[in-house]
């Protein structure tokens, strides 16, 4: 995993060399000294001022950004987002999410290589061979800062070493001070990224359930499977337009993987940040209704008009998961099938867009309608 990461990160290389730095490391040229721009004179503004501009609404274009460290921030920096949002997501600390940064930017400049020493990929350049996944995990970006993250919370202690060795312990490099160089870069990042992440990049506390938590079982389905529609269920057709569209382009999102802070504007497509959490979900099932939702689960809990659970319709949100500022997940209703109520949600990091039965949910603190009933 290691030869060539430990290059790009020591040795300043045009993405025109990268795919020659191959061969050099191959050869063990890799440890070879050269005086190169790293992270180390970070101007911190001027990275948020590239952050704001490429992932931020306010219209400014990215074509001409430059960060200091950063050879293709167009690229670089939707990379870090998900490094970021995936970290978030698992309550990674804010010191655990700079690690994650600095090992990225060291091992792969933040680049989702499928090329490196070895069998070495991804953005962490994670090797098949040594247990981190198939090709294809690897170099799924939310997937590879996950194993990433896992591994880095096995380290004990890890929170009170610095930067470099935290990134050590997990990536076992031949250059283990490698990293260090990194450090100002990424905590600069990490700062400016979750300032345009939903909420500030605050996390809910109680956001992630437990694994066991939410499961799919209940009335006459039992188990059913992921990113499935039970069988026997049919949009209702008795409910208002918007309601049926919500649900039928919710519906179109099924099976696609949770991405805390995800837009939900392209969960199909390669962007991981264009996945669904549960708040963009049912945001943008509304807006393809035409009616405009908030954009979190704390905002949404006051919209449309408050509904008593027991009486829940098909496109009603429902809100669970209560946390200190307010419930922490929703769903939406979608009606039901062999006499049980069923909701379509997007759970949590790791778990895809699915449909459950509204028992599955837990209880229910709040239901808001946001078209009135016929």
């Amino acid at each position: 995993m290691k030869a060539l990461a430990a290059v790009i990160g020591l040795v300043c290389l045009s993405p025109l060399l990268l795919a020659a730095t191959a061969a050099v490391a191959a050869a063990g040229s890799a440890g070879r000294s050269t005086t190169c721009n790293t992270g180390s004179g970070t101007d911190a503004a001027a990275v948020a001022k590239a952050v704001e501009a490429i992932l931020g609404s306010n219209g400014s274009s990215s074509q001409d950004v430059r960060v200091e460290g950063l050879e293709l921030p167009a690229e670089q920096i939707p990379h870090a987002k998900t490094i970021v949002a995936t970290g978030i997501s698992l309550h990674v600390p804010e010191r655990g999410q700079v690690v994650a940064l600095a090992t990225a930017i060291q091992e792969s400049r933040l680049r989702n290589l499928d090329y490196g020493d070895r069998d070495s990929l991804g953005l962490f350049q994670q090797r098949p061979s040594q247990g981190w996944g198939t090709p294809e995990q690897i170099r799924d970006p939310v997937y590879a800062s996950t194993k990433f993250y896992n591994a880095l919370l096995r380290v004990p202690g890890w929170e009170s070493l610095t930067i470099t060795q935290a990134a050590q312990k997990v990536q076992l490099s031949g250059f283990p001070n490698a990293y260090a160089q990194w450090e100002p870069l990424a905590r600069a990042l990490q700062q400016a990224i979750v300032k345009v992440l939903p909420g500030g990049g605050t996390p809910a506390p109680g956001g992630q359930p437990p694994a066991g938590a939410g499961c799919n079982g209940g009335g006459d389905f039992g188990q059913i499977p992921e990113g499935t529609v039970p069988e026997g269920y049919e949009i209702p057709k008795d409910a208002p337009a918007k309601v049926q569209t919500a649900i039928r382009w919710s519906m179109g999102q099924l099976g696609t993987m949770y991405q805390w802070g995800g837009t939900c504007l392209a969960s199909h497509g390669p962007d991981p940040m264009g996945r669904c959490d549960c708040s963009s979900l049912t945001q943008q099932s509304y807006n393809a209704a035409g009616i405009t939702l908030t954009r979190t689960t704390y905002t949404q809990v006051n919209e449309g008009s408050s509904v008593p659970v027991s009486g829940i319709k098909p496109g009603d949100l429902l809100f669970t998961r209560p946390g200190p500022n307010g419930p922490e997940h929703v769903a939406m209703a979608i009606g039901s099938a062999k006499g049980t109520v069923l909701a379509i949600e997007a759970p949590r990091t790791g778990k895809p867009v699915r449909i459950v039965t509204q028992a599955s949910l837990g209880d229910i603190i709040a239901v808001r309608r946001m078209v009135p009933a016929p």
